[in-house]
């Protein structure tokens, strides 16, 4: 059904869809090439949320050349009208005579009429070349769409004994410049920061993007700007308060609380939203995720927590991707641990970790393991 040639064309809009990355979201990540004679004639990759789509800067590069061409996607064309036209009306009016796209789009709003409008027109569309990868590059929006909550990554930096900090709460700095560095690319391509009243205010954590700290080839985001990801702070006991470094810069922060009557006054740049509590008395996580997911439109979460948090998470398998920085440093057996989760009694029990990377980050070791 696809031949070599397809292959590679879908391959060069997989990776024109990885540019947006930075500032589509929450839309997904997408990509488009226009062909014609086996010659790139237009290209275009979706840059920011409320702007143009792929198939739009790929079909004014190409032109009145777009007549007879195929189009290669990376996700379905949408077909109904947001913020901007529908893409699989813009190549019936192109008049191109094929479209081959690597997925479905899960979004109800399209989910098939996309395709659908465009076999109507006389077009021929052939589905399904190179799906899985084009799932990768679109883990946040398809778990938010497929599974109402957002990807989750949660971070931790620990040394080489799996600790966090000394027993007594020293842990600046644990892991190396390179490494907080490198966690800013993480942020980047973030919606939301999850963390715990309790870490903030405990090293008076500002948790926002530091454009600086990133290696990025600008014009790469050519109209697309970096966006300062929301900041969500639990505060089950109403803890912050304005003074909050938290509170001096970066993008929107959303305090969870457990009740919002008498909930204390914060900056204009917070509210407080309600989270309810399970019958352990502790934020139910899985709501709060759902939350963010279908009224926040959070694709990607990035968690930056202690070990009850981060224990919580994995212990419900809230948790897609483990991130861990290793700092070559031994902090002994009365430090502080990495995740707080219950005793278990044979190793079946102990959550299964697979290994996707493991790469040298300055003079400490970047793990990432997923959980399914």
């Amino acid at each position: 059904m696809f031949s070599a040639a397809d292959s590679n064309f879908m391959a060069q809009a997989l990776r024109l869809a990885e540019l947006g990355r930075f500032t589509t979201s929450p839309n997904p990540n997408v990509g488009a090439v226009l062909v014609k004679n086996d010659q790139i004639i237009g290209r275009g990759y979706h840059r920011q949320a409320g702007g143009p789509h792929a198939e739009v800067f790929a079909l004014r590069e190409a032109g009145s050349e777009a007549r007879g061409a195929t189009c290669y996607v990376t996700l379905e064309p949408c077909s109904h009208h947001g913020r901007t036209p529908p893409c699989a009306e813009a190549l019936v009016v192109a008049g191109v005579s094929r479209v081959v796209v690597a997925m479905q789009d899960p979004n109800p709003k399209v989910a098939g009429r996309g395709t659908a409008l465009l076999k109507a027109a006389g077009i021929q569309v052939d589905i399904g070349l190179m799906a899985a990868e084009a799932r990768a590059v679109n883990p946040g929006f398809l778990s938010r769409m497929e599974r109402n909550r957002p990807y989750v990554q949660l971070k931790l930096a620990a040394s080489l004994d799996g600790r966090t900090a000394l027993a007594n709460g020293d842990s600046k700095w644990l892991t190396s410049a390179a490494a907080r560095a490198d966690v800013q690319h993480y942020r980047a391509q973030s919606c939301a920061i999850l963390s715990t009243a309790t870490t903030v205010m405990a090293d008076n954590a500002r948790l926002n993007l530091r454009a600086e700290q990133l290696q990025l080839n600008i014009s790469q985001l050519d109209t697309g700007e970096l966006r300062q990801p929301k900041r969500v702070i639990l505060d089950r006991n109403d803890n912050l308060d304005h003074n909050l470094a938290l509170f001096k810069e970066g993008g929107e922060v959303i305090v969870c609380v457990s009740k919002l009557e008498n909930a204390r006054v914060l900056p204009n740049i917070a509210r407080q939203i309600h989270c309810p509590l399970n019958t352990q008395a502790q934020f139910d996580l899985a709501l709060l995720l759902e939350h963010l997911a279908l009224r926040e439109q959070i694709n990607m979460l990035w968690v930056e927590a202690g070990a009850t948090l981060a224990g919580a998470l994995l212990q419900l398998n809230l948790v897609d991707e483990l991130i861990v920085y290793l700092a070559p440093k031994l902090l002994g057996n009365t430090a502080q641990p990495l995740a707080v989760l219950p005793q278990f009694s044979v190793l079946a029990q102990v959550p299964q970790l697979y290994w996707s990377d493991v790469r040298m980050v300055g003079p400490d070791v970047r793990l990432t393991a997923r959980l399914s």
